[in-house]
This record gives C-alpha cells, structure tokens and sequence, in this order.
C-alpha cells in the first residue's frame, strides 16, 4: 500500500513538474519584442531627411511595420517617435547626426529594423531591392539580416514592387527576430565592463581593501559572479590597475517587466565597493559600461 501511495506521489510530482516546464516554455514563445522600423541613413547622411525626402523609403518603412502588425507584433511608428523628438527640442540642426540615437533612446523599442529601399532599372524590367536588418536596441547587436528583391516587371509602380519585396523576406526576418530574442530571454543581454584606476589613487586592483584576503580584483570579481544573470561572465584580462570584462549577462526585464537598465547593474556595484570605502564613477554607452575606481 505505502509503495502504492509512493508511486502516485511521484507521478504527481512528474505531472506537476511537467506541466509548470511546459508553461514556462509557452510563456517565453509567447513573449514577444517591441519593434521600430527606421530608413537606413549612410555616415554623413540624417535619419530624418531618409524618411522625409525619400519616398520609397517611406513606402518600405510602412510596409513592413503593416507585415508587423498582421503578425501581431507590438510595433512603434518611427514618424510619431520623429515628431517627438523634435518636438522636445531634443535636437537641433547641428545635431541630426543624433537622431537615430535619439529616437530609439525615446521609442523603448527592444528591436529596431533598419530599412533600406533602392530601386533597379534594367531593360527586362524594373524591380525594387529592400535590406532589412535588426538589432537589439540595448547593445546594437545585429539580430537578423534580410535582402529581398521584387520580381522585374514593366512598371513605374515602385510602392507595388516595394511591397512584393517585403512580403518575400518579411516573415522569415520576424521569426529570425523571436528565435534570437527567445535566446535572449532565456540567456539574458551581453554587457561588457572595463574598470581601471583614477591617477593618484593609492590603493590598486591587487591591493587587499578589507579582512577576507581577498584582492579588490578577486572582490569585484566574486560581485560580478553573484549578480550576472544567471551567474554568467568572462574576463579578458586583469591587471593590476585594469579589468576587461568582455561578456557579462544581464536580464532582459525587471522584476516588473520593464526593460533592463545597465544603470541597475552599475547601481548594485557602485553600493558593494562604497563599503569597501572606494568610490565608482561610471560612463555608459549603449551596452559598454566604463568604471574608475577612486578613494572616498
């Protein structure tokens, strides 16, 4: 009887096991990015003059934030974020060089695809060559790469033949974008760290800062250990004045969903070295974090 009973127990707790993994997993198929289409603008060129002074761009960037929306993806219209930003006054004309970095910094866009749109002429006919890829907004890691061209036909109806070359490739850039931003869920964003000395310190990366015999660089580094995502780094090099970090995991989301700020890993450092009485000042990029370490 108790072996009965035993042999039920566990086959509940296979069943209940099973059933929370299979949720697990749906939950994070299910779970989909936020994506802003955006032109395309060459070094020396402006973002907003792409979209505002190049019509088949414009055709391009529409068409593939509709092949979004059918797929039921949540999407940022790009004008909207444009007109955002210059309504802010967030720039100025010297400063269009910014306005890509502007615009995503605004849009909270997880992924933004960059949509290029050229037109071919040839004596068979005239077709329309669309170069789709995606990055994630947080690192600018290239996600996905597509180049689609319409079939050639004997017309000046450039939107149409836009259009058939995004239908072409559209679907296969979307479910590129989930399958790596699955990944990205499951293993979290690559951040990279580079921590040296402010001049005239007098302690370094070798110096012994509290009781546990523990170099400040073994410190840092057990900090670091504790607290990637899913305990997950490599360290380039580490001297005594200077540690590379060139892969440290963070979440994609908080604890309440919103998107995962370098800020909040930099935050938690910042307060663990204060204790050892050395103070952090930080400069980030994108998903570079710089770190100097001075005396308090």
């Amino acid at each position: 009887m108790i072996n009965k009973m035993n042999k039920l127990l566990t086959l509940i707790f296979l069943v209940a096991f099973t059933i929370i993994e299979l949720r697990a997993q749906e939950e994070a198929s299910t779970i989909q990015p936020t994506i802003m289409a955006i032109p395309f603008a060459k070094e020396g060129s402006s973002t907003r003059r792409m979209y505002e002074y190049s019509e088949l761009n414009r055709i391009a960037l529409t068409k593939v934030k509709e092949a979004f929306d059918q797929r039921g993806v949540n999407t940022i219209d790009f004008r909207a974020k444009l007109k955002q930003a210059q309504n802010a006054e967030a720039l100025t004309e010297d400063q269009e060089m910014t306005l890509k970095d502007e615009v995503i910094r605004m849009s909270g866009a997880d992924i933004y695809v960059e949509i290029e749109a050229n037109k071919d002429y040839s004596k068979t006919g005239n077709s329309v060559t669309v170069i789709m890829t995606a990055y994630d907004a947080f690192s600018g890691e290239s996600l996905a790469n597509k180049v689609s061209s319409s079939p050639k036909f004997n017309t000046e109806n450039f939107e149409k033949l836009t259009q058939k070359a995004v239908e072409a490739e559209v679907d296969n850039l979307l479910n590129t974008i989930q399958d790596k931003f699955n990944l990205m869920i499951e293993n979290g964003r690559t951040v990279t760290m580079e921590i040296g000395l402010e001049i005239g310190i007098d302690i370094d990366l070798d110096s012994e800062v509290d009781d546990s015999g523990y170099l400040l660089s073994e410190l840092i580094e057990e900090w670091v250990a504790d607290n990637a995502y899913k305990n997950y780094y490599h360290i380039q090099g580490t001297s005594s004045t200077k540690m590379i970090f060139d892969i440290v995991k963070v979440p994609l989301k908080d604890a309440n969903g919103r998107s995962y700020r370098t800020t909040k890993f930099v935050i938690g450092l910042r307060n663990y070295l204060k204790e050892k009485g050395i103070k952090l000042n930080r400069t980030i990029t994108g998903n570079a974090i710089i770190v100097t370490l001075s005396s308090l």
